[in-house]
């Protein structure tokens, strides 16, 4: 019954709720595992039962070690955070599960459309979402917003306003895409935390205002029953094929209007779950029901509406550490 997450770095919270949930089920009858490049320097891996190191998830060997190290471990459930190593996963559920090993994963084949964003608009168009316009980079309308066709953790997304601030590495890129701006005077935005059991069916949605973020994750928010993302959500996104377990939607709603952008999804536990899971939104829960006590998952919004989350820097020791 052991549980292991993967690339676990500061998910201190995410790990200790699994641990958490683990715990009063199983006793001490199951363990949650953590992996990472550097187990001894992640806190998250201080915390878990226990730990092992894996190599780069483009390294040759990255698979057949983390299937060894699960075997060895006893791991009977693998959840996964980091994006870029999503793909090789889901592409590898069935050699992990001949093993008895199941990968809480979405298919690779909608893992493919929300790490590719060109194909993520695509899939809010057909899905009956707004999604920003495109700007011709070469005759740009100001202001405008810049992000990586397949980009994370907010990293190198620049807001222009003016055309003295476009500088030639930024037009000479081709892996960016350039959009209209979305100003947050006119528009909120939140982060959704969905989750889809296994018969990809969605069971609960938790929207959240993003107040302030730090390194793509909110540092601020406050979760918001908001009768008409979760009416639009649900009617939208209420059936998604191959979509398993935390899936992370980010939206633009319009202030007075119920005009609603999608921006972004991202087929993990976001760095922003934490608000969710104490809220009351449960989902290591309903993942240990499902795949460990074979138990249904069906939809519940028993969460609490305008709990506020305020994020602040913890720290963990070790006695006599040798470095």
């Amino acid at each position: 019954m052991n549980i292991l997450i993967t690339s676990a770095g500061r998910r201190v919270s995410l790990v200790s709720y699994f641990i958490k949930e683990v715990k009063h089920l199983f006793g001490g009858h199951a363990s949650v595992f953590t992996s990472d490049l550097n187990p001894s320097m992640s806190a998250a891996c201080t915390i878990s039962d226990g730990s092992f190191k894996v190599g780069y998830f483009s390294d040759p060997d990255y698979m057949e070690h983390l299937l060894t190290m699960c075997l060895k471990n006893k791991i009977k459930l693998i959840i996964p955070t980091l994006d870029p190593e999503l793909r090789l996963l889901a592409q590898n559920r069935e050699k992990f599960l001949k093993h008895g090993i199941i990968l809480v994963i979405s298919d690779d084949s909608f893992i493919k459309i929300c790490r590719d964003k060109r194909l993520t608009n695509q899939f809010f168009k057909e899905k009956g979402f707004l999604v920003p316009k495109e700007v011709d980079k070469t005759k740009p309308s100001f202001p405008v917003f810049i992000k990586p066709i397949d980009g994370s953790s907010s990293k190198d997304l620049y807001f222009i306003d003016h055309k003295d601030k476009i500088s030639p590495y930024l037009l000479k890129q081709d892996n960016l895409m350039w959009m209209e701006y979305l100003s947050n005077k006119e528009y909120d935005e939140y982060t959704i935390d969905l989750y889809y059991n296994k018969n990809s069916t969605l069971c609960c949605i938790v929207p959240r205002i993003r107040i302030a973020t730090r390194g793509g994750e909110t540092n601020k928010g406050i979760t918001q029953k908001n009768k008409s993302i979760i009416d639009f959500v649900k009617k939208k996104l209420g059936q998604l094929d191959g979509a398993r377990g935390c899936l992370t939607l980010q939206i633009f709603k319009h202030k007075i209007s119920d005009v609603i952008y999608g921006i972004e999804i991202n087929p993990r536990f976001g760095g922003g779950y934490p608000l969710s899971y104490l809220s009351g939104a449960n989902y290591p829960k309903n993942i240990i029901n499902e795949y460990l006590l074979d138990k249904s998952v069906k939809y519940s919004e028993t969460w609490d509406d305008k709990k506020l989350l305020l994020r602040y820097d913890f720290e963990l020791t070790i006695d006599e550490f040798e470095y």
